[in-house]
């Protein structure tokens, strides 16, 4: 007896079908078991899928992906209907499933399986709509593990209602839904899906003692289940008659519970009949579980980003309108570990009016009390609309030790104040002086401890007192001049017009905080037309990895490459340049370094013609106190910088030689501070250095004769043969000591 004999005698029919051509074979018992006549036949997915229930379809999806991925046999249990819609029978399906790889990107499957009549629901039966595939608990278990990974990685509350209605639960999914929340003594509509917003209005602020299933859910906890519209309507009348125009036939009303608290009501509504077996009331209780956890989450991660959003529209003020001759951008990127905000900040301040530049040294005379700004003087600057009235502004950035939300507080309290103390007319180094001051003063142990002692460092919150970096810079528009001082944070760096980038060493303190009364030197720069000045936190610096230098070292190209762009291209190709993908290909050597807080200043003043004689201009000018001789090195490290592009190293070299030798010359021999200034002018090829080194001291350099051994007076010797040009010119308040080179060609003659 041949096997399909053998088979249609037990009532057993083939089929097979495969994804490249979506026909199904089935043989003749195969045939006449989906009621198609007792012939063999070749049909298409479709005409197949319109003679099973439409419930039982979509769950044997699921049988056979999850049998596909494990390598075991597909089996379930499928209702046969005919033309009206009946059950004419119950059939077991079983296949095994064979894959092998195509060219293409998707894989041939084949399915191979038998359908046998099983003896469970009579010819003509109507029956509920319950879940009968073969694996139920396999089914249930696959489909909460995928219910549950879908949920948990919801980060907002939208995102938990649009998983919630994409869920495919094993044999009975719901068309519709609705999250009730609860507010005060009503019902909130937290999400709906399935129906329109005008549907949901009659349950819109819904008094939770209403005679309404999601109502009675919020005042006892315990789930509802209607199966039927009978059910419903002879439940609960008074609101039958807002729910019957959806056609519905059974709901479940399940409580969301957090914490042992009821926060609302899900939802699930049905077209077919749903008997609420206790397979599937233990399917819908799971998942109203996670859908209570996952909408918890999300609200307290939707109350965090707006507490960030707004602690940072608070904290990190706008820049101001623009000021004329001048452009100012500005960046902020915080990590914080999820908040919008942390430890750093800048600020633009308008300054009231008054007199007074820094001394001849260089620096603020108002020392560590600082005195406020006094007298006439130009008119104070000024907001007023979008205009800018005049006058001098303070830029003032800074970085709060840590990255959490005490960093943040600590960074407003202190914005605020250096906003004040700015404002109170002070000079830099009093600006920061008192908010050195103020910091201290603010974090001192203050209550009582665990044992009503003051507090211990261990006791205090988050570590112990914090510090912050700040550089203040104070700005006069029309002169281009920067009176900066500095307490611990990295020097500005300043673009000259050619494009050279270079790192302007400042005079500096403590960081604010430490120490309650600390010194805060100013430093005057100059900021030439065209040229771009940056400030920034030591997170655009040091984030990927890398130290002060290599960090460095990353920005300087950057800085130079945008030389012809906006400041705004500029300061988004200096923070692409951090975190966009090229940092990935310049990490630095520090990999356990974490990440920080990024915040970014950018001031520039605009260009105006300069002489083709001079074609252009780098210049450089600073003091070297008497106290501070460990800034010679930084100094020749300058000239090097101001020279990088220079054809001849070796006029170079011989710069930053006789550079040193003159500020060690006044150091040594006078008891006043050096002022150095250094300009390199012309078109490349054709320039000269100029420097001079300026103090006070009435006393000419002389030429002498040093012996063999003699450590000392060979200064004048050296600039007699390496500088193109020199002398000493006596001034009113002292002398100025200068030489001159003339670029030429590496090795050879002078190209001018």
């Amino acid at each position: 007896m041949r096997t399909e004999d053998v088979l249609a005698a037990i009532a057993t029919g083939l089929w097979s079908w495969d994804n490249a051509s979506g026909q199904v074979t089935l043989d003749a018992e195969a045939a006449r078991l989906l009621g198609l006549g007792p012939e063999a036949a070749v049909l298409t997915a479709s005409a197949v899928r319109a003679r099973f229930h439409p419930v039982d379809w979509n769950e044997i999806d699921g049988i056979v992906n999850l049998a596909i991925a494990e390598g075991t046999l597909a089996e379930a249990r499928l209702r046969i209907m005919d033309e009206n819609g009946r059950v004419v029978r119950t059939v077991r399906a079983r296949a095994k499933t064979c894959t092998r790889p195509e060219p293409g990107d998707r894989p041939y499957i084949e399915l191979y399986g038998t359908l046998q009549e099983v003896a469970e629901v009579r010819p003509g039966t109507t029956v509920e709509g319950t879940s009968i595939t073969g694996d139920w608990r396999r089914s249930r278990e696959a489909f909460l593990l995928d219910a549950g990974r879908a949920l948990a990685e919801a980060r907002s509350t939208a995102e938990v209602l649009r998983v919630a209605a994409s869920l495919s639960m094993p044999g009975f999914s719901p068309d519709g839904l609705a999250v009730y929340g609860v507010s005060g003594e009503r019902l909130t509509i937290v999400g709906h899906h399935g129906q329109t917003a005008v549907d949901m209005d009659p349950f819109q602020g819904m008094t939770v003692d209403t005679d309404y299933p999601a109502a009675e859910v919020v005042r006892t906890g315990r789930a509802i289940y209607l199966p039927t519209p009978e059910a419903y309507e002879t439940r609960y009348p008074a609101t039958w008659r807002y729910v019957k125009h959806f056609q519905r036939h059974s709901w479940a009303f399940l409580p969301l519970v957090v914490a042992g608290r009821t926060m609302g009501t899900w939802m699930a509504a049905f077209k077919h009949r749903v008997a609420f077996s206790p397979d599937e009331r233990s399917v819908l209780t799971t998942v109203a579980r996670m859908l209570a956890q996952a909408l918890a989450r999300a609200g307290i991660a939707e109350t965090e980003r707006e507490l960030s959003l707004g602690l940072q529209r608070t904290m990190m003020p706008t820049l101001g309108p623009e000021i004329p001759g001048m452009t100012v951008a500005a960046r902020y990127v915080p990590t914080g570990g999820g908040l919008q905000i942390g430890g750093d900040w800048y600020d633009m301040i308008p300054l009231p009016g008054g007199g007074g530049a820094p001394g001849a040294d260089g620096h603020g005379g108002a020392g560590r009390g600082g005195a406020g700004r006094g007298g006439a003087g130009r008119a104070a600057g000024e907001w007023s609309g979008e205009e800018w009235t005049g006058g001098r502004f303070a830029l003032v950035i800074g970085d709060v030790q840590g990255h959490d939300v005490r960093a943040a507080g600590l960074m407003g309290q202190l914005r605020i104040a250096l906003r004040a103390y700015a404002s109170e007319g002070h000079r830099p180094d009093a600006v920061l002086s008192r908010a050195s001051r103020f910091l201290a003063g603010l974090q001192h142990y203050q209550g009582p401890g665990t044992d009503g002692a003051a507090m211990t460092s261990e006791e205090y919150p988050a570590g112990g007192p914090r510090f912050a970096t700040c550089l203040y810079l104070e700005v006069d528009p029309e002169a281009g001049t920067l009176d900066i001082a500095r307490a611990g944070h990295p020097d500005p760096v300043i673009r000259a017009t050619d494009g050279t980038a270079v790192i302007r060493p400042t005079a500096g303190g403590l960081p604010l905080g430490i120490e309650a009364d600390s010194d805060y030197p100013t430093t005057r720069l100059s900021l030439e037309p065209g040229e771009t000045l940056m400030l920034c936190t030591d997170g655009l610096i040091e984030t990927g990895g890398h130290d002060m230098a290599t960090g460095w070292a990353r920005l300087r190209p950057v800085l130079e490459e945008y030389s012809g762009e906006s400041l705004e291209k500029l300061a988004d190709a200096l923070v692409q340049a951090v975190h966009g993908p090229t940092s990935h290909y310049t990490t630095g050597p520090l990999a356990d370094r974490r990440e920080d807080d990024i915040a970014l200043l950018l001031l520039s003043r605009d260009r105006t013609p300069v002489p083709t004689a001079r074609g252009t201009v780098r210049r450089t000018a600073l003091t070297i106190a008497q106290a501070e001789p460990e800034r010679i090195a930084g100094v020749r490290r300058q000239v090097r910088d101001l020279l990088h592009d220079w054809a001849d190293g070796e006029q170079v070299d011989s710069a930053e030689l006789m550079v040193s030798e003159m500020l060690t010359n006044v150091l040594v021999h006078t008891d006043n501070d050096a002022l150095l200034l250094a300009e390199a002018s012309g078109e490349p090829g054709r320039r000269r250095l100029r420097v001079e080194v300026a103090d006070t001291s009435d006393e000419l350099p002389h030429r002498r004769r040093p012996g063999e051994l003699a450590s000392s007076g060979r200064g004048l010797l050296l600039m007699e043969m390496l500088a193109d040009a020199w002398g000493v010119d006596p001034r009113g308040d002292g002398k100025s000591i200068w030489f001159e080179l003339y670029e030429r060609e590496a090795g050879g003659a002078e190209t001018g």
